[in-house]
């Protein structure tokens, strides 16, 4: 390992990162593509099937807001790479013991496991890819990060089609604890050593981020601005068969099938908005770009009546694309946050947007026997927009942003200034 070259340390480190978020990508799809099948061949029938896939869900979710909060925490205080493969460990076993379950309730413990496995990957890889990378250039890195890491959709899309459900999920635990082979070959973030060598720094100190208003809305914009993606996710893509049945499209819509397009379109989409991001050297017009484009189509689509599955499924295509902003919203999140916080922030931060399906989904539902599926969904679309614009506007923009900077208790401080205890409090941020 002392022979390897800091590039090449840094190229393994994004390439293990990557292979992470793939296989934590695989194993959330997956789910949503087996759960039909996995509980019918525990007996499950009927409205079972519906409450039970909801349990199920609801487990991994909650599983992976309580592992976002323990694995941010831990990435600070213990390093980015003990997160990086502790979380592999134990969605990988979490994966395997899946495929053997026998009942409902075993399944819940498990999704819950698998949900807290899931939760540590893509905020560990992008926290010590951003902090290895030189500063004018990290967002090549993250891109790559988050590109091969969506791309695991569309492998779960095939292999869900292609093997039975324990064999999908064996197969995913097994990719995951292949990558512990190359855990020797990843060096740990200079920052994150460096600030362990600091006295009085507060590192994975939740509390931190309610200590200072100007900081909270920085950690709640930098939610905020992601859910956009969420919502294709979890309601376009999640309800298409309804939502096409409303709008009278000509054949009939799976949802396996508009996972498999929808994230296609985000595995290109995260590379585009990646090199968008660095050729207009600002995460604030990418995403802002990106955002809006995704919320104007899907508004085009929902008004798309009579159309054929084909060119739904092109829509679904096309809407991905723009909601392929994953790897520039987190990279920003990284980037607005100091080294003693911001493995917790970059961890949190994605596992809360994808909680926020859960506040969508009922407003969706609640709204739903009143304005009707087509209706509700534009509600929900709008309300997401009009937030996220807000969001983005409370944050500043950190391209080229130097990192070396920690979060202190009045607000933040240089590494040089440390010593001396000097504080340098900056604004939320400007408009857009």
């Amino acid at each position: 390992m002392s022979n390897l070259t800091t590039r090449q340390k840094t190229n393994i480190a994004i390439l293990v990162a990557a292979l992470g978020y793939f296989v934590d990508v695989y194993d959330l799809v997956l789910f949503s593509i087996l759960r039909v099948a996995s509980l019918k061949s525990l007996g499950v029938t009927g409205d079972k099937l519906l409450s039970d896939g909801v349990l199920l869900l609801n487990m991994q979710m909650i599983g992976m807001l309580v592992g976002g909060i323990l694995w941010g925490v831990w990435g600070d205080k213990r390093g980015r790479l003990q997160v990086l493969f502790g979380s592999i460990l134990l969605y990988s076993f979490a994966n395997i013991a899946n495929a053997f379950v026998t009942s409902v309730p075993q399944y819940a413990v498990l999704r819950f496991l698998a949900g807290m496995g899931l939760a540590g990957e893509i905020g560990a890889g992008i926290t010590l890819v951003s902090e290895l990378m030189p500063k004018e250039t990290r967002g090549y890195g993250t891109t790559i990060v988050a590109t091969i890491g969506v791309s695991g959709a569309v492998v779960a899309g095939l292999v869900g089609d292609m093997f039975s459900w324990s064999t999908a999920y064996i197969i995913g635990g097994v990719m995951g604890l292949g990558l512990l082979l190359l855990r020797v070959s990843v060096s740990e973030s200079g920052l994150f050593e460096s600030i362990q060598r600091q006295e009085g720094v507060r590192c994975g100190d939740i509390r931190l981020l309610f200590s200072s208003g100007e900081r909270f809305l920085r950690y709640l914009s930098s939610i905020v601005i992601g859910i956009p993606i969420w919502f294709v996710v979890g309601i376009i893509v999640t309800f298409s068969p309804e939502i096409s049945l409303a709008l009278g499209v000509v054949g009939e819509i799976k949802v396996s099938t508009a996972v498999l397009f929808c994230y296609f379109g985000i595995t290109t989409g995260d590379f585009a908005s990646g090199l968008v991001s660095q050729i207009w050297r600002s995460r604030k017009k990418t995403i802002l770009t990106f955002m809006l484009l995704t919320c104007g189509l899907s508004l085009a689509l929902l008004n798309a009546g009579g159309i054929s599955a084909e060119v739904f499924y092109g829509g679904l295509a096309m809407i991905g694309f723009f909601a392929g902003y994953w790897a520039v919203f987190v990279t920003a999140a990284a980037e607005q946050f100091g080294t003693n916080l911001r493995a917790t922030v970059t961890t949190t931060v994605p596992n809360f947007v994808r909680g926020t399906v859960v506040l969508m989904t009922l407003l969706f539902n609640y709204l739903k026997p009143l304005i009707g599926v087509i209706g509700s969904a534009e509600v929900v679309c709008l309300i997401v927009l009009i937030a996220s614009l807000l969001a983005l506007w409370c944050l500043s923009e950190t391209f080229g942003k130097d990192l070396n900077f920690v979060e202190g208790d009045e607000g933040i401080l240089d590494y040089d200034d440390l010593a001396t205890g000097s504080d340098m409090r900056k604004p939320v941020g400007s408009s857009i």
